[in-house]
C-alpha cells in the first residue's frame, strides 16, 4: 500500500498507470494481474484475476478447492507452466500435481504461497506456507494475522511469528509499524484481532516497532524479530501471578503438564491445549501435592487457577496428605496378585490359547548411522528397569500369580534384506512384521517382549544413509499406549547415554507395576467398591446388551476375531470447528466427536440407547506415570440420542456422560463386568461392540542420536470389536482407521461409514442447533 501512494503522489498529474503482476519463476512473471487503485486507502494490495489461458486455484492439504474468504496454498495451471525441474524428477513431482479438477494431463504447480479469493473473484496474498506454525493443537496461517493487522487504519507494516518464551512458553507474538503520525494501544490492536479471528489466533503480545528489521536484500528478518522483546505492559495484563501458596502450586503443575514456562491464575486449561488426559494427570499430581481428591468435572467446571484454588480450599483445610502407593515386599515364594486388567487379559488367553489379539506390535524405520550394540544394551537396561518386561503368569491353586524373573539381555535378531531389489525389500519387510505381530506369546513361560530387526538400507561411506526397520512386540498383559510412549522415550535417553559410554541417565523409579496391582486390590473393596457399583449399576441399568448396526452378513455363533482396516482422514478445518464448539459448550474435542460418532451410530442402527466403549490411561498417581505395564482401563459411555435433539444439545448429554465416567473410573472394567453379569455371549463383546479411541497420550520425540525413526504401521488383522474408530491428531488434522471385523462388515461399508461421519461433523459445525435426524450424511 505504500508504494502504492507513493507512486499516484509521484505520477498524479500523468495518466500512467500501476500495474501489480504476479508469478514465480516456475510459471511466468505475469500469472495474475492487478491494475493499482488510486483511491486504495491504505488497504493492502491484491495479485487480481489470472491472465488469459491462465488456472489459479486455492486448494487445501488434499489439494481440494476452498470456498472463497479461506485461505489455501495458491496453484497456478494453463500454458505458462514449465515443465519441471531439470534433473529433479522428485521435486517436480512434488511441486507439478495433475489436476484434480482439469482435464487429463492437465497438471498445478503448487507455489508454496497462502492466498484466498474475496466474495468478489479477487486473489488476495497472505504469505508463505512455510510461515504456518501449530499452537496448542492449532494449525495457524501466520499471514491471515498479519492480513488482519494490516486491515487496521493505524497499521503500516505487520509480521507475527511464534515464540518460544522462557517464561511464557510458546505464543504469538505480533510486531507493527504505526501509520506516520498514528500511535495505536497494543490492547486496540488486539482487540480487533478478536473481532476478526478466532482466540487461538489472537497474539498474545503486540509490539510497535518503527521499523521492521530487514535483511541485507531487503526482506523481513524474521530472526531479528525472533530476537525483539515483546510488548511488557502486553504481557504484564495477560499474565496474572499467583497470590497464595495453593494457587501456586496449582500454577506450577498446569505449567508442568501443559509444558509451559509458567501459568497465570486467569488463563484457561482448555485453552492453553489441555484435555481429557492432560486433565486427569492434573488430578493426580494435585492430588500428591495437596492431599485432595479432585475429580476431572471440577476441573471442567472451574478452569482457572483461580476459581479451583477457590473450590479446593475447603478441602485443603483438613490438612490431608495422601499415602504413597507402597512397595510390597519381594521375599521368596511371595505371590503377587494379577492387576484387574491382567485378570482379565489372562482369562481370555486362557479362553482363546495361542491367539494375537492382543499383542501390540510397534514397527519402525531407523534412518541413520544405527550402533546395534547400543541398542542391545539400551533394551536390556529396560529390561532390568521395569519389571513387568521380565513378568510371566503362573498358576497357584488355580488363581494366577505374577512372577518376576531377573534381569535378562532380550534377543535381537537381524536380518539382512539388503541384497534384495528395493521393492522387494519393502515388501518383505512389512511382511516379516507382520508375522512377528500375529505370532503368539506364552503368558506362561514368556519372554512377553520381541525385538526383530531389519536391515532395508545399504549405508553410505560414512554410514550416514543406513536403514534398519524394528519391530518391537509386547502382549498387552504387560503394556499398553501410554508405555509404548514410556518405552521409546527412555529408549532414546538410554542408547543416547551407551553411545557414549555413560550410565543410564534414567533416576530410579519409585515402585513396580506388582506393588500397583497389590495397592489397587487392597484399595477397591468396602465402601469405595459399593460407591462406584452404585454409580454404575444405575448408569448402566436397563442398556440394551447389543448395538445392531446394518451388516453385510449374519453374526456368527462366536468370534473369530478376524479383522479389517480402513482408513480415514478428517480435514483440518473441520477439527478447528469441532474444536471451537466444544470450547464453547464447554466440551473437549474428544465429546464433540463421540456426539458426532453416537449420531452416526444412531441413524445406522436406528436405535437412540447407545453403550460405546473407550479406554482411559488410568494413570491418576503421580507414581505410575513412567511405569511400562497395563494401566488402561475401559468406560462405557451410554448416551441417549432420544428426543432428536440438536447436536449442541447432543454434545452437552455426551459431556456430562463423559464427566460422570471419568469421576468414576477407578472401577477396573474387569470388575464392572464380574459384578452387572451381563447377558454373555461369544458371538459379541459384553456391555459394548463400539469403541471409540482419540489418541492423546503424550508426545514422544522419535528421535535417537544419529538415527531418525520413523513410525510404520503393521497390519495385524484381527479386531476385538464390531467396530473401533480410533483416530490421532496428525498434520492437518485428524488422521485415524476404522477397525472392523471382517465376519459383518465389507471395507466398502466403513468406507461409506468413514464419509457419513465426515459430512455429518461437517453439518453440526456449521449449524450446531440442527437437530440429528436433519444432519448430512451425503
Amino acid at each position: 500500500p505504500d508504494l502504492e501512494r507513493r507512486f499516484h503522489d509521484l505520477f498524479a498529474a500523468t495518466p500512467a498507470a500501476l500495474h501489480n503482476l504476479y508469478g514465480p519463476t516456475e510459471a511466468a512473471v505475469d500469472v495474475t494481474f492487478w491494475r493499482c487503485r488510486t483511491d486504495g486507502e491504505g488497504e493492502p494490495v491484491p495479485l487480481g484475476r489470472p491472465a488469459a489461458n491462465t488456472v489459479i486455484r486455492v486448494l487445501d492439504r488434499d489439494l481440494r478447492a476452498v470456498p472463497a474468504g479461506v485461505a489455501g496454498e495458491l496453484a497456478i495451471g494453463g500454458v505458462q507452466l514449465a515443465r519441471g525441474y531439470w534433473r529433479r524428477p522428485e521435486l517436480t513431482a512434488e511441486r507439478f500435481v495433475p489436476d484434480p479438477d482439469g482435464e487429463a494431463g492437465q497438471r498445478l504447480y503448487r507455489t508454496g504461497d497462502l492466498a484466498r479469493f474475496r466474495s468478489d473473484g479477487i486473489l488476495e496474498y497472505l504469505g508463505r506456507i512455510d510461515h504456518q506454525v501449530k499452537l496448542r493443537g492449532f494449525r495457524i496461517e501466520l499471514g491471515e494475522i498479519e492480513a488482519a493487522l494490516l486491515a487496521h487504519p493505524q497499521v503500516r507494516e505487520a509480521a507475527v511469528l511464534l515464540r518460544d518464551d522462557p517464561r511464557l512458553g510458546p505464543s504469538l507474538a505480533a510486531f507493527v509499524v504505526p501509520e506516520p503520525g498514528a500511535s495505536p494501544e497494543a490492547r486496540e490492536l488486539r482487540d480487533s484481532l478478536e473481532a476478526l479471528l478466532p482466540e487461538h489466533m489472537v497474539p498474545a503480545s503486540v509490539t510497535l516497532l518503527p521499523a521492521l528489521p530487514l535483511s541485507a536484500n531487503g526482506k523481513l528478518d524474521r530472526g531479528a524479530l525472533a530476537r525483539a522483546e515483546p510488548g511488557r505492559e502486553e504481557v504484564a495484563e495477560r499474565y496474572v501471578a499467583p497470590r497464595t501458596p495453593v494457587e501456586e502450586v496449582l500454577s506450577e503443575i498446569w505449567a508442568d503438564v501443559l509444558g509451559l514456562a509458567r501459568v497465570g491464575i486467569e488463563d484457561n486449561f482448555f485453552a492453553l491445549g489441555g484435555h481429557s488426559l492432560l486433565a486427569t494427570q492434573v488430578t493426580s499430581r494435585v492430588y500428591q501435592a495437596l492431599g485432595v481428591e479432585l475429580p476431572v468435572r471440577r476441573l471442567f467446571e472451574a478452569p482457572t487457577v483461580a476459581r479451583l484454588a477457590a473450590q479446593l480450599a475447603p478441602q485443603i483445610a483438613t490438612g490431608a496428605v495422601a499415602p504413597p502407593i507402597p512397595r510390597t515386599p519381594r521375599s521368596a515364594g511371595a505371590e503377587l496378585p494379577l492387576s484387574f486388567a491382567q485378570e482379565r487379559l489372562w482369562f481370555l488367553d486362557r479362553l482363546v490359547p495361542d491367539g494375537s489379539v492382543y499383542n501390540v506390535p510397534t514397527r519402525m524405520r531407523l534412518r541413520g548411522r544405527l550402533d546395534r550394540g547400543a541398542l542391545a544394551r539400551s533394551f536390556a537396561a529396560l529390561v532390568a528397569r521395569h519389571e513387568s518386561l521380565r513378568t510371566t503368569f503362573a498358576t497357584r491353586r488355580g488363581h494366577p500369580v505374577q512372577v518376576v524373573g531377573p534381569p535378562f539381555v532380550p534377543d535381537l535378531p537381524l536380518v539382512d534384506l539388503r541384497g534384495l531389489a528395493p521393492g522387494r525389500r519393502e515388501a518383505l519387510a512389512a511382511t516379516l512384521g507382520a508375522e512377528e505381530a500375529r505370532r503368539p506369546f506364552q503368558l506362561a513361560s514368556g519372554p512377553l517382549l520381541r525385538l526383530l530387526l531389519l536391515a532395508t538400507g545399504a549405508p553410505t561411506l560414512d554410514g550416514a544413509e543406513a536403514e534398519h526397520a524394528l519391530v518391537i512386540n509386547l502382549h498387552h498383559i504387560v503394556t499398553d499406549a501410554w508405555s509404548m510412549g514410556v518405552l521409546v522415550r527412555e529408549l532414546a535417553a538410554l542408547y543416547g547415554a551407551f553411545l557414549t559410554g555413560v550410565p543410564s541417565p534414567l533416576p530410579a523409579l519409585p515402585i513396580q507395576y506388582a506393588d500397583f496391582a497389590v495397592w489397587q486390590r487392597s484399595r477397591l473393596w468396602g465402601k469405595l467398591l459399593g460407591t462406584e457399583l452404585v454409580y454404575w449399576r444405575e448408569r448402566l441399568a436397563g442398556a440394551p446388551p447389543r448395538l445392531d448396526l446394518p451388516t453385510d452378513r449374519p453374526r456368527p455363533a462366536a468370534q473369530r476375531f478376524r479383522g479389517g482396516r480402513h482408513f480415514l482422514r478428517l480435514p483440518e478445518a473441520l477439527v478447528q470447528g469441532l474444536q471451537r464448539l466444544a470450547h464453547r459448550e464447554g466440551a473437549s474435542l474428544f465429546m464433540a466427536l463421540l456426539a458426532g460418532f453416537d449420531a452416526l451410530l444412531a441413524r445406522l442402527s436406528g436405535q437412540s440407547d447407545l453403550s460405546v466403549g473407550t479406554p482411559i490411561a488410568n494413570r491418576t498417581r503421580a507414581e505410575v506415570e513412567e511405569l511400562i505395564g497395563c494401566f488402561v482401563n475401559t468406560l462405557v459411555l451410554r448416551v441417549d440420542t432420544g428426543s432428536d435433539p440438536g447436536f449442541a444439545e447432543l454434545m452437552g448429554r455426551a459431556r456430562e456422560v463423559a464427566l460422570g465416567a471419568y469421576s468414576h473410573q477407578s472401577l477396573p472394567f474387569e470388575k464392572l463386568v464380574e459384578e452387572l453379569q451381563p447377558e454373555r455371549s461369544l458371538s459379541y463383546s459384553p456391555l459394548f461392540q463400539v469403541l471409540l479411541v482419540l489418541q492423546n497420550t503424550p508426545a514422544v520425540s522419535m528421535r535417537l542420536p544419529g538415527v531418525l525413526l520413523e513410525s510404520l504401521g503393521v497390519e495385524t488383522k484381527t479386531s476385538r470389536f464390531d467396530l473401533l474408530l480410533a483416530l490421532l491428531e496428525s498434520e492437518g488434522g485428524l488422521s485415524g482407521e476404522l477397525n472392523y471385523d471382517r465376519d459383518l462388515f465389507d471395507r466398502t461399508t466403513m468406507a461409506r461409514f468413514a464419509t457419513q461421519l465426515a459430512r455429518l461433523l461437517e453439518g453440526a459445525v456449521a449449524d450446531p442447533l440442527r437437530r440429528l435426524s436433519e444432519l448430512p450424511l451425503l
